[in-house]
């Protein structure tokens, strides 16, 4: 896997599935479980251009997908970035639990949409190492029609969100761990909390090829498009650093349509001027066609922290290359509740600086993680609910 590789290069398309599983997680499929979703992740050449292979729990299928930022931060603007696919995946796992909670209840949904809106801000700076990332709570509207009245909508959407891992990944605060290799040896962590156990496979050695796409696949082709329409107004570079009395804020919208078969296809944009929107679909059902909304929430994790550890090592000139991760992501559902459990993040990185060094930029990212930041707070999802074009 060349360091000088791009998402273009290969040729492939922006996600595709690169493994059949023997069966979709019983956590997807609302089966009383709990499954672990592995990403492989590594940079790309391009500032923020990075790779995820996503394995959705221990018998199911595997996923490519490449993210890149826009160019208010240097990137490329040629995948859709890591809040996008967060946002996307929350709503798509919100929309397999109301479509199946709906079934099991005999209620009849004719159409569903949902809008979400994510949240975020930063304090501080890089390169004064005082940065710390904040997130917000989702504000959520799901539109739907119905022949039900407003009592069973309202108790059936409540019911979704309560049994969603996805946004338990929100309202749930999680301690998540941290393990360091530095050319090619463990090292030990001392400003995070430590992993511990085993050690992960390095995905410079558990791959020997780029993985490409699955002959004969049953995927929905265009997993991931850019979509060609972009933000009113021109992009322009982000400050490096907030100012004393004032965070630096990012908010991403997306809005979800979900068709008859289960299929969602989420259209994401970073909401600052002139940035590209990006569609991600998503497959919920036992069909196995697109990635899940678990899968996505957790490419997403690993994305943004990527973009930290890229943003930060360009920031210092640090001499550290072949950045990667092993990340693992635990969902479960219990029959009445959706949860998710700490995720471990297993950072690979070769380099000529010190191990302080490397577990310095180990944590500085962490700490300016966006998504790191969601899943150490509790943030309670703000839900509006609209039936037959009407708020209730």
């Amino acid at each position: 896997m060349a360091e000088a590789e791009t998402i273009a290069s290969s040729g492939f398309p922006l996600g595709f599935k690169v493994r059949n599983g023997s069966q979709r997680s019983g956590v997807v499929l609302g089966a009383a479980s709990r499954d672990v979703f592995k990403v492989e992740a590594r940079h790309l050449s391009g500032s923020h251009q990075k790779e995820a292979v996503v394995t959705e729990g221990e018998h199911g299928s595997v996923w490519r997908m490449v993210s890149d930022e826009g160019v208010h931060i240097k990137g490329d603007d040629l995948a859709p970035f890591p809040l996008g696919f967060f946002n996307a995946g929350l709503q798509a796992d919100l929309a397999n639990r109301l479509r199946a909670l709906a079934r099991a209840q005999n209620i009849q949904l004719n159409d569903v949409e949902i809008q979400c809106r994510t949240g975020y801000s930063m304090s501080g700076a890089f390169f004064r190492g005082d940065g710390v990332g904040y997130a917000e709570p989702a504000k959520i509207t799901v539109a739907v029609k119905s022949a039900a009245s407003a009592a069973v909508i309202s108790a059936l959407v409540a019911a979704a969100v309560r049994v969603s891992p996805a946004l338990a990944a929100m309202r749930t605060p999680v301690e998540n761990t941290f393990a360091i290799y530095v050319n090619g040896k463990r090292r030990g962590v001392s400003t995070l909390s430590d992993c511990g156990g085993t050690d992960a496979a390095d995905p410079l050695k558990t791959y020997s090829s780029v993985p490409s796409p699955l002959a004969d696949s049953n995927a929905f082709a265009d997993l991931i498009l850019k979509t060609g329409q972009k933000r009113d107004g021109t992009p322009t570079l982000s400050a490096p650093a907030a100012t004393p009395d004032q965070r630096i804020v990012r908010e991403v919208a997306g809005t979800c349509r979900v068709s008859a078969i289960g299929e969602t296809y989420t259209d994401v944009a970073l909401q600052l001027p002139g940035m590209s929107h990006f569609a991600i679909r998503s497959d919920e059902s036992a069909a196995d066609r697109a990635p899940s909304g678990l899968a996505l929430v957790s490419a997403g994790i690993a994305f943004c922290y990527m973009t930290q550890l890229s943003r930060y090592i360009d920031y210092m000139k640090f001499k550290i290359r072949q950045v990667r991760l092993v990340q693992f992501n635990p969902y479960a559902f219990d029959g009445t509740n959706g949860s998710i459990d700490p995720v471990a993040t297993h950072l690979f990185l070769h380099g000529d600086e010190s191990d302080e060094t490397h577990e310095k930029l180990m944590r500085i990212s962490a700490v300016t993680c966006f998504l790191h930041a969601t899943l150490k707070a509790a943030l309670t999802p703000e839900i509006s609910v609209r039936l037959n074009g009407r708020k209730i």
